[in-house]
């Protein structure tokens, strides 16, 4: 803030120096060439001239007022340059704290928010339109200001000199203004399409560079070149109509303000010639009006440019206004090697017609291994997800309406989601949520990794481990071959996303990633499945000799995955078909021995 305060004040110094200029211009032809003895300055320059060594000596030595008018355009340029130079620490410093607020608020948004909104629509609101709204700032609120005291600092000058003269020039400001305004209402929807196409411009690249592979692998190129110039081209006409309508107004602005500046030139000229001015008065007022002419045509460029600032000022509301997630004031952190109980857990995407799970009830006792087996949309990811707290189910049963929302298609809390989620008895809702995550690791099925060495991957959880720790995890995760086989070993980049490596290597290294952490609680969502039947079980008997007392649960399709798992927990079509240990499921001869003697006969 003290750096646009003290850019302000250069700003202002540098209105006074450009504008005192044409009246040390004034004096020197009334007083000093023509010796007029109606024309007036005031009485600061006659204090200069009295130091320089009076009337008398100036007409004598006219270069010392030439060094004064050059002196005047010296510190014009150095208070200019000092207002550049604050002025565009403020504005960067300003948008280094938006950023910051904006990235931290976003990472701090409920999972549901995160689905609903494409990441290349968040990342264009997070630049593009974060820059709009620092050039607003920096620039159109700035030029504002320093307009403001030019004009009142310009008039005050020019009604010294003739007030008739001055009225006139000023009553084109209004109808600039006026003008500029009614201008504004019409394109300000315009901004705001511009700007929701160009985030899904964004988005549609952003898929398609994170996407490269399946592009590649289905011979998608063609078809995703078409559909991105075809937003291209949409998003291109519409900016091209907004240009088409600029150019009218700045033109016309031109024309208006070009108007102003030949009828006051013309009038002054008459009003010198029947001596209601004088010649000094008339370049003095001319000078005057000139220097107006730009901040009056920018003023109306300035509103103009509010309305492209306050679609972008809207389109980060709406990020900011996304309510955060919270914990409750009394939030705990209670021992989490407790067992876990789901009690009667209904829910239902806000986006879907039928309940995800319905009325599930189980008990997983902790320090064994758990087993969760199901088709497609049986809700198996959805358990871990409420679990994790990635999803919240409502404050008390039955009182879904007060449940936190968050909007749209990614709105999980519905009238339907009812039921309670305990670790030691103690309600989820309750404990912090960062303390949760934190005991409970979670590797998915599709896991991310960031660009950057393997080692660092692996160690993201534990930024200070020692690179045996690391390798006593790639060991366990059944990668520590792979990673030697390596040109780099441990220290092999890894591209965005881990594309360099296989969905079996990634697997593998979300894996070493949660052991690193070494949570109470392990979740494994069908985490092995692009690994092999006999990486898989090495990766499984390593983990039985190393997570001992830790409760481990397995999230898969594969029987052989699951068989050696304490408990076996069966869903279809989101309710409880079957739980018991594998041996008890197979004899019940339901859902899971028909899975079993399938994939027995493929094995």
């Amino acid at each position: 803030m003290i750096f646009f305060v003290i850019s302000m004040i250069c700003s202002v110094l540098v209105t006074f120096f450009e504008l005192v200029s044409p009246k040390f211009v004034q004096y020197t032809v009334d007083f000093l060439l023509v010796d007029a003895a109606d024309s007036s300055v005031p009485s600061y320059i006659d204090h200069v001239i009295n130091m320089l060594g009076g009337r008398d000596y100036l007409r004598v030595h006219l270069y010392l007022m030439a060094l004064v008018v050059a002196g005047c355009a010296i510190a014009t340029a150095l208070f200019r340059y000092l207002f550049k130079l604050f002025n565009s620490i403020a504005a960067e410093k300003f948008t280094r704290r938006m950023r910051d607020t904006l990235f931290e608020h976003i990472i701090r948004l409920p999972f549901a928010w995160h689905s609903e909104n494409h990441t290349g629509d968040i990342i264009q609101r997070c630049t593009s339109d974060v820059d709009t709204i620092k050039n607003f700032v920096s620039e159109q609120m700035i030029n504002l200001f320093r307009i403001t005291v030019r004009i009142a600092v310009a008039m005050y000058f020019m009604l010294g000199i003739s007030g008739y003269l001055t009225i006139f020039s000023a009553v084109f400001i209004p109808i600039i203004v006026l003008y500029s305004c009614l201008f504004h209402r019409r394109i300000s929807k315009g901004f705001e399409k511009a700007d929701s196409e160009e985030g899904r411009l964004s988005a549609t690249a952003q898929e398609n560079l994170t996407g490269v592979r399946v592009v590649r692998a289905f011979g998608r190129e063609a078809y995703e070149k078409e559909r991105f110039e075809t937003q291209n081209y949409h998003y291109t006409n519409l900016w091209i109509d907004l240009i088409r309508t600029l150019s009218a107004f700045w033109a016309s602005n031109d024309l208006i303000s070009g108007l102003q500046v030949m009828l006051v030139t013309i009038i002054g000229a008459v009003l010198c010639v029947n001596n209601s001015i004088t010649v000094g008065e008339y370049i003095a007022f001319v000078s005057l009006n000139a220097m107006l002419t730009w901040p009056v045509r920018a003023l109306g460029r300035i509103i103009s440019e509010m309305s492209k600032a306050g679609v972008s000022i809207d389109r980060l509301r709406y990020i900011m206004n996304s309510k955060e997630e919270k914990d409750s004031e009394n939030a705990i952190e209670p021992p989490m090697n407790r067992d876990i109980v789901f009690d009667n857990v209904s829910y239902k995407y806000g986006n879907g017609t039928e309940d995800v799970l319905s009325n599930v009830s189980f008990r997983i006792k902790a320090g064994t291994t758990f087993g969760v087996l199901g088709g497609t949309g049986s809700g198996k990811s959805t358990l871990m997800y409420l679990m994790d707290k990635l999803y919240d189910l409502p404050e008390s049963t039955g009182d879904a309406a007060k449940a936190e929302g968050h909007g749209g298609a990614g709105d999980a809390e519905t009238a339907e989601n009812s039921g309670r989620i305990t670790i030691g008895d103690v309600d989820i809702k309750d404990i912090r949520r960062s303390y949760l995550r934190r005991n409970i690791g979670l590797v998915l099925q599709e896991p991310f990794l960031f660009s950057g060495t393997l080692s660092e991957n692996i160690a993201i959880t534990q930024s200070d481990a020692s690179f045996k720790e690391v390798r006593d995890a790639a060991k366990i995760a059944d990668l520590d071959e792979a990673i030697r086989n390596f040109n780099k070993g441990y220290e092999t980049y890894v591209g965005e996303r881990g594309v360099t490596l296989s969905g079996g290597q990634k697997q593998r290294t979300a894996i070493a990633q949660m052991l690193m952490g070494k949570p109470p609680i392990m979740i494994f969502d069908d985490s092995l499945s692009a690994v092999d039947t006999r990486t898989d079980a090495r990766i499984r008997k390593a983990l039985s000799e190393t997570t001992v007392g830790t409760t481990v649960i397995l999230i898969s399709h594969r029987i052989t995955t699951l068989m050696h798992a304490d408990t076996i927990l069966v869903l279809d079509k989101g309710k409880v078909a079957e739980i018991g240990s594998h041996d008890e499921l197979v004899a019940n001869n339901g859902i899971y021995k028909r899975i079993y003697d399938i994939q027995k006969q493929g094995i």
